[in-house]
């Protein structure tokens, strides 16, 4: 009787045991269940939590003031300019088209500014801008012979001479080589209408409105003239001063190799209409304004 009493103990004790740890884990799956919709619900809410955070970021700038890097919102908003931070934490907009846009129309802008390659590739139509290097020629004084050159021939008076060409130079600054006409006169007649008159290498020449011009028969011994016809005087220069700094100004550029003279010969009426060619202008073979003008003499 003791031995069935002692079994039947043990094989209760097992299944009791088995009994109470199925109904620990019954308790412990009902727990799991009921926590896990709690943890959903807390999760929904952080999340909901964060999507109104970003919102209102985005729709409140003042928030971004002393944020470093912005990854998430430039890459939602890659059409937004770029924001740079500045040394007070503060975010700086840089608005390029505006300030390109500003620069164009007004060229003020662009002065003291070395190089400006962006505006210069998107703007490749817009003309470059270049300072005009060539100066003003200095005026100097030379020391000229008052004498004839025998190697020039000189010109003879011609009642109906007029200047080659110059039915065909237009413009107001021509018009004195259009109406030049050789006059001869006696000493008295020049004094009475002309208050300045020069002699100069041998001839006489009266200033009128600007120009110089050949003083015929103002003395018939002292007639030299190697060209007939004006000279444009500048500065309020002499005929031989005028013409001595125009060859230099032409040999300082390559075109006259000759003597600086003061006499305006073959050579140097050579020299200016290769001048004149290169540059565009009439080729009057003379010193006429424009042709100082563009020497950088007047």
């Amino acid at each position: 009787m003791r031995l069935f009493f002692v079994l039947v103990c043990c094989l209760a004790i097992p299944l009791v045991a088995r009994a109470a740890d199925q109904d620990n884990n019954k308790k412990k799956k009902q727990t799991t269940q009921q926590q896990k919709p709690q943890q959903q619900k807390q999760t929904g809410m952080q999340s909901k939590h964060h999507g109104a955070n970003t919102a209102s970021q985005l729709n409140n700038p003042s928030r971004l003031k002393g944020q470093g890097q912005h990854h998430g919102l430039n890459a939602q908003n890659s059409n937004v300019p770029a924001v740079q931070s500045n040394t007070k934490g503060k975010v700086e907009t840089k608005h390029h088209g505006a300030n390109m846009a500003s620069q164009l129309n007004n060229p003020s802008q662009l002065k003291g500014q070395g190089q400006h390659h962006g505006l210069n590739a998107q703007n490749s139509n817009v003309p470059a801008v270049q300072s005009n290097t060539k100066g003003k020629v200095e005026t100097r004084h030379f020391n000229l012979s008052n004498s004839p050159n025998p190697k020039i021939v000189s010109a003879t008076f011609n009642q109906n001479y007029r200047i080659r060409g110059s039915e065909n130079w237009r413009g107001q600054r021509y018009g004195a080589f259009q109406n030049y006409r050789g006059e001869w006169h006696d000493h008295g007649w020049w004094h009475n209408h002309y208050n300045r008159i020069v002699l100069i290498s041998g001839g006489w020449y009266f200033w009128n409105a600007g120009y110089w011009y050949p003083a015929w028969g103002y003395d018939s011994a002292v007639s030299y003239y190697p060209y007939n016809g004006p000279i444009y005087a500048y500065n309020n220069l002499p005929p031989d001063q005028v013409i001595a700094n125009v060859q230099s100004t032409l040999h300082a550029q390559g075109y006259y190799q000759g003597e600086v003279d003061g006499m305006l010969g073959p050579i140097t009426r050579s020299a200016l209409a290769n001048y004149q060619r290169d540059h565009s202008l009439y080729t009057t073979e003379a010193i006429d304004e424009p042709t100082l003008e563009s020497l950088g003499m007047s």
